[in-house]
Order: C-alpha cells, then structure tokens, then sequence
C-alpha cells in the first residue's frame, strides 16, 4: 500500500513538472522565430506626377525711398518695421521749423495759415516698411533725408534656386506650385533666369511671381515643386512600400505570398512624388498583399503577422 502511494506522488509531480515546462519550451520555440508585424495595401491604378522638388527665398525687386521734402522736426511716426502699407498712407508728420518759432501766434497772424508748416508724408506705393531710418519723434531732419524704404509688394518675387541639369524645367512661362511655411499653396510663374549661378551648389537662380497679390517678408524660405511630367492608368504604390540599396540602383517590395510568409519582390518603378510610386513591373494582382509597414530590413522569406490592411 505503501508503495502504491508512493508512486502515485511521482506521477503527480512528474504531471506538474510536465505542465509548467511545456509552456516555456513553446515560449523558446516562439522567441527563435519571432514574427514581424506589418500593415499591408494593395495596388492601386490612377496617375502620378513626377515632381521636382526645390527651394526658393522671398525677395523684392523694387523698393522706394521715402524722403523729406523740406528740413523739418519729426512731430508722428505712424508706421512701424515691417508694416504692410497701401498707396497713400501716411507714414510720417513734419514740422517745418518755421512754424516751431511762430508757435500757436500763426492762426492768429492769418486764419489761412492754419496748416503752415505741417507736412504729412504719404506712401509713394503699396508694400512692406523694409528699414525705418527715422522713427523717433522730434528729430530734425533736412530736405531730402531717408525716412523709410517700401518694398512694393507689386514686385515680389522668388529666388528659385535651379540645379542646372533641371534648368529645362524651369523656363520662362512654366507654371508650378509654390508652398509657404503654413502650408498655403499659390500658383506662380517663371519669368527670367539671372546669369549668376552658386559655385558650390551649382545652383543657377531663376526668378518667378506669384499670381495673388501676397505681403510676405523678405528672405522667407518656400517650398518650390515642378511638375516634370506624369502618366495615366499605371500601377500605384505608396512610396513607403518601395525598398531600395544605398546606391539607390535596386528597387523592391515585400510581398505576403500567405498568411505568415513575406517575400522579397524586386521591381522597376517609374515617376515618383512624395507620396506615391509608379511601378512599371513586374504586373501585380489587386488582391496581392505588399508590406507598407515594417517592411524596412525584412530579409527574404520573412515571418510577418499582418495586423492591418488598407
């Protein structure tokens, strides 16, 4: 009896040896062949535009000096740097030295004179304060003194910085898309390439104009992008699904052939903007699945779990 009991309690200890091993070997198991999580698309057919992607700096070609038309002490600055003004405004109020000396006595000496000796200077064009030579109130000033410079905004333009191979391009006439900091977009135009050209960058600039009337500060950095041609009815992929060597010369994508495998798919791929690649073959199903996420490093005939698809 005795030994009946015995062997009764190695059994149940081997059972419970037996119950908390099995898991761990399966954990073993899982942990040397571990599996990728990814998303997954399919291709798509439509157009993309292949797009030359640039910079450009805000520059005014025309500025126009604002000056005194007689010696006179500054009595109001009504502008300040930067300020955006229109045709006419008054920037600026003088008084001529004159009427100093004569004081409060010049209405009473003749009521016609009682706006001797005040000047009010207005702007000669609409655009942007560029410098304020003269901002404080009392200075005396003589005939012909720079008060202020305006940018006219009418002569805004942009510096687009042009690598010469894409000068083709870029010819006057070519319309584009020019992006700001705050992500607007207007359409603008070439007009004129300079003869100057940036000796390290081998940049030729090429100047161009929008077509809305913008007040924009000068020297701002934009986003240029150009247009360099596009095609129809091709096999679309987002750009992230396309792989590539450093030398950028090899191009493929990871293609899940089942449920769990991925498999490496090289492919010839055509015009490309920042958000899709043309892909000119091999031909794909609409029903294949091609890695958009954690595609990057999976070596050929990779373990992937699919956790979305779009």
């Amino acid at each position: 009896m005795k030994k009946l009991i015995y062997i009764s309690l190695l059994f149940s200890v081997f059972l419970l040896v037996r119950c908390k091993t099995a898991p761990k070997e399966l954990d073993e198991k899982e942990i040397l062949n571990p599996k990728s999580i990814v998303e997954v698309v399919s291709v798509k057919y439509g157009t993309v535009d292949d797009e030359l992607v640039l910079s450009a700096t805000t520059v005014y070609l025309k500025r126009n000096v604002v000056t005194a038309t007689i010696p006179a002490f500054i009595t109001n600055v009504r502008v300040k740097l930067g300020d955006a003004v229109n045709k006419g405004d008054i920037l600026y109020e003088l008084e001529s030295k004159e009427r100093r000396a004569l004081g409060n006595n010049t209405s009473k000496l003749d009521t016609s004179l009682v706006n001797f000796g005040l000047i009010k200077i207005r702007a000669s064009a609409s655009g942007i304060i560029s410098t304020l030579d003269k901002q404080q109130p009392g200075d005396y000033v003589l005939e012909g003194t720079q008060l202020c410079t305006i940018a006219e905004s009418s002569d805004l333009a942009f510096q687009v910085n042009v690598p010469y191979e894409f000068t083709s391009y870029a010819k006057p006439g070519k319309t584009f898309v020019i992006q700001l900091p705050d992500s607007t977009t207007h359409q603008a135009e070439f007009t004129k390439a300079l003869t100057a050209m940036n000796s390290l960058a081998q940049t030729q600039t090429i100047l161009a104009k929008v077509k809305d009337n913008l007040f924009l500060p000068e020297n701002m950095i934009v986003k240029v992008s150009v247009i360099k041609g596009s095609t129809s009815n091709k096999q679309i992929l987002p750009k992230m699904c396309i792989l590539s060597d450093e030398m950028m010369k090899e191009f493929w994508v990871m293609k899940v052939i089942n449920d769990s495998t991925a498999v490496k798919i090289p492919v010839i791929i055509g015009n490309k903007n920042t958000i899709n690649s043309e892909v000119i073959s091999p031909q794909f199903d609409p029903n294949d699945k091609i890695i958009s996420s954690g595609n990057y490093g999976l070596a050929d005939t990779a373990l992937v779990k699919i956790v979305a698809r779009k």
